[in-house]
């Protein structure tokens, strides 16, 4: 048994979102009332962060290991084959349950996988350190989130558009990447995740796939990744969220909603 913590609203065909690291399902709440009105949307904690405790056996933290579980828990739930959608390691997740032929169609936002080794390099280093940053202005977090310039200066390696974080929303998302007992297994595992590549895809070039990145991205820079994801993915779709950052799903709502939504009613 799987059992995660997660946000289920609406009615239509499953669509399940899974946030990326230090993150937790609130991360897709600008566009939840949207996709619930075509959708049954099944928003999740992955494991170790958010409302999903830590297993007793430990967070390994790996991409596969991550995947395992979500399979697991959308068995327990009854849903077979739904839309997966992914953020970051999110994204990464998303893509592996694609591959193992679990999903009806994949859009993946900023995916993990795709980088050089100072890419990943890179994306360790910015998450660390917003992870070290919320954890060392505990006190004074609230006072910052409720300014339109400290919510600006906090948040702005994940949004483009960080001023429009509602202080209660930034606040939560900060104290969440602060606490999640899963981050450290999880970023370590980067350094394990081997880059995607095209001889390995399994049933991905079978279904619909959709790779999505803001112009703006601070944490996996959009144009080299891209790249490399339209050269090891290129019967899939490749779309930019213009002037939008690592997060784009605040930065610019309803183009999130369109591209996901979108995204399930592609055909291969």
């Amino acid at each position: 048994m799987a059992d995660l913590s997660f946000e289920r609203r609406g009615t239509g065909r499953p669509l399940v979102l899974i946030h990326g690291i230090g993150s937790h399902w609130q991360v897709w709440s600008p566009i939840l009332a949207q996709l619930s009105l075509h959708r049954d949307v099944i928003a999740l904690d992955l494991p170790g962060f958010g409302g999903s405790a830590l297993p007793a056996s430990g967070v390994a933290g790996s991409v596969p290991w991550f995947a395992d579980r979500v399979a697991a828990f959308l068995d327990d739930l009854g849903v077979h084959r739904p839309e997966m959608a992914g953020s970051s390691l999110g994204g990464g997740v998303a893509l592996e349950l694609g591959r193992r032929g679990l999903a009806r169609s994949v859009t993946a936002f900023a995916p993990v996988g795709f980088w050089s080794t100072p890419g990943r390099l890179w994306c360790q280093a910015v998450v660390t350190a917003a992870r070290t940053g919320a954890r060392q202005l505990s006190a004074p977090l609230p006072a910052i989130m409720n300014s339109r310039a400290g919510r600006s200066a906090f948040c702005a390696v994940f949004y483009a558009r960080p001023a429009r974080l509602s202080p209660a929303d930034a606040l939560a998302a900060a104290r969440n990447l602060a606490a999640s007992p899963g981050f450290a297994p999880a970023r370590d595992a980067f350094a394990r995740l081997r880059p995607w590549s095209p001889d390995d895809l399994g049933a991905l070039p079978t279904i619909p796939v959709t790779i999505a990145w803001g112009t703006r991205d601070a944490v996996l820079p959009h144009r080299p990744q891209s790249r490399r994801a339209r050269a090891v993915l290129p019967r899939a779709r490749h779309v930019t969220v213009p002037g939008c950052g690592h997060l784009p799903f605040n930065d610019d709502p309803a183009r999130c909603a369109e591209i996901l939504l979108s995204g399930g009613d592609l055909r291969t």
